[in-house]
């Protein structure tokens, strides 16, 4: 045989594979979830993943000044309050943790990258539940708006340049823009999390806002079965007005991303979540794979879906020099 085709001339060298690559993780695509709670004087580490902390105000200024000098696209701000309550008090109180931290980040670095905010009230109620509880302990997805009205505008005003709608309400991105639009803030733009999965993968997360969840939440979050429940979910949403479109978690749902991806007018990103990233380094630290490949190797998927950007606790590292 002397086959005339030979596409391994374009895997010879690392030059060539790189010159032939057809997906590229530039920093502009990545962006840093950060935590800050309230009360702390020093960053507190989470144990469940490695290297991630929660900030106190001052870490994370300093925090979202390393991720504006490596050059990436902006950073995705979680608060967690020091006391809660039922309807998430602490989410709109203009002195609330979270706001305070994103006057001090807009301040900080808003020309330099896209400060951006989780408006969802899971961190701040002492149910854990992603909305106010009606008399049945069910969540209340209309009462459950209201108060995404006023943490959107509360947000805004703190100057979050993007906000992060999570809650996966029935009508959020409507009743948002309304209340944006309403306050003046037609410049504020909204991120989606359209597809959003209830997914076993965000076990960590739950130790980094110190969630108070009993239960589940399955009657908000999709079913992992429904891949074209993504799509209606998706196509809701930028019919609503949404900004950009995010799916979430990133690994085990990259056939909805590239669903999404495919039809949307809109930019379309994903969640590299707490658990994708605990696992790698949890066996990369029992010598079980190689760390900086399998980083690498699953940002590299999230994009080649058709993610436009990636929320991942990689980031600073992916856009350090030599990495990207």
């Amino acid at each position: 045989m002397n086959p005339l085709i030979r596409p391994r001339r374009l895997r010879t060298t690392p030059a060539m594979r790189r010159l032939v690559a057809e997906t590229r993780i530039h920093p502009a695509q990545l962006i840093l979830p950060l935590f800050v709670r309230e009360g702390l004087t020093a960053p507190a580490p989470i144990e469940a993943m490695p290297g991630v902390v929660q900030h106190s105000l001052d870490s994370l200024k300093a925090a979202t000044a390393d991720a504006a000098a490596a050059g990436i696209g902006g950073v995705m701000l979680f608060g967690i309050p020091s006391t809660r309550d039922a309807i998430g008090s602490a989410a709109t109180d203009a002195d609330g943790i979270l706001n305070r931290a994103t006057r001090a980040v807009a301040a900080e670095v808003g020309d330099a990258l896209v400060v951006q905010t989780d408006l969802c009230l899971d961190e701040f109620t002492d149910h854990g539940h992603c909305g106010v509880l009606d008399a049945r302990g069910l969540v209340d997805n209309d009462a459950t708006l209201e108060r995404y009205r006023d943490m959107a505008v509360a947000q805004a005003e703190a100057g979050s340049a993007l906000l992060g709608l999570s809650g996966m309400m029935d009508g959020q991105v409507a009743a948002v823009r309304d209340a944006l639009d309403a306050a003046g803030r037609t410049d504020t733009a909204i991120l989606a999390y359209a597809a959003k999965y209830a997914s076993a993968f965000y076990g960590p997360f739950r130790e980094a806002v110190d969630s108070q969840l009993t239960g589940d939440r399955r009657t908000y979050q999709q079913d992992p079965a429904n891949r074209i429940e993504g799509l209606r979910e998706a196509g809701l949403d930028e019919a609503e007005g949404a900004d950009v479109l995010m799916v979430k978690p990133a690994m085990s749902y990259l056939d909805v991303l590239a669903d999404v991806a495919a039809t949307a007018q809109v930019p379309v990103w994903a969640y590299q979540v707490s658990g994708e990233y605990a696992m790698i380094e949890a066996a990369a630290r029992n010598g079980w794979i190689d760390r900086d490949r399998a980083i690498r190797e699953s940002v590299t998927g999230i994009l080649r879906a058709g993610a436009g950007a990636v929320l991942t606790y990689w980031a600073l590292e992916l856009a350090a020099e030599g990495r990207v």
